[in-house]
């Protein structure tokens, strides 16, 4: 099967490519195809909705690309901010930089204690064979806390600050094979890929 990741996100892409490679599927990416960003993109991710926000990816680049498409929301919630920043995770500070994004998450949990810095990061993945067909969702999430100082060079957005216990350290200090095997993303294209592979039988 051929199929487009809909994301320009150099984290993303190579996440994806990792946890595809191998597979019986032909993944490619808007770069790939010559698919310039256009305004509109911006607005692909403005709803608060998870959900909202993969399915209007995978449908934008499911009509761009003429393929099927997958496309994910994710973002890391912060038990001791309600829940913040959420699907906003990406572009939460105002210039929506990884440092400036991280910056800000410290100093909103200036002064919280390690026991109440408890953190999930969350995505969901839509895919749709065609712009106008069903999605099919699915989600994962995994659980750590936020430290007070970033640890790591790995990975992207706020992984140097979130610690799994499952690993016992960071996601920007985990090798890559390491993080895909406990992260949300990691378990939630798992999960795509075993619903796409049924597809295909």
């Amino acid at each position: 099967m051929k199929l487009i990741a809909g994301t320009r996100s150099p984290g993303k892409t190579r996440e994806i490519r990792e946890l595809f490679a191998g597979l019986p599927f032909d993944i490619t990416f808007p770069a790939d195809r010559l698919l310039e960003p256009l305004p509109e993109e911006a607005d692909l991710e403005r709803s608060m909705s998870y959900i909202e926000n993969a399915v209007a990816k995978a449908r934008y680049f499911a009509t761009r690309a003429g393929l099927p498409a997958v496309s994910d929301d994710s973002g890391i919630e912060v038990d001791a901010l309600g829940g913040a920043p959420g699907p906003r995770s990406a572009r939460w500070s105002a210039t929506g930089t990884d440092l400036e994004n991280n910056t800000l998450l410290l100093e909103q949990l200036a002064g919280v204690p390690e026991k109440r810095r408890a953190a999930h990061y969350r995505c969901v993945v839509a895919f749709v064979a065609t712009p106008s067909s069903v999605p099919e969702i699915v989600e994962a999430t995994c659980d750590g806390f936020i430290l007070t100082a970033p640890r790591g060079s790995r990975g992207f957005g706020y992984d140097p600050l979130f610690f799994s216990p499952e690993l016992n350290m960071t996601f920007g200090e985990a090798p890559p094979a390491s993080k895909h095997r406990v992260s949300h993303r990691g378990r939630a294209f798992r999960a795509l890929i075993e619903v796409l592979l049924r597809r295909s039988t």
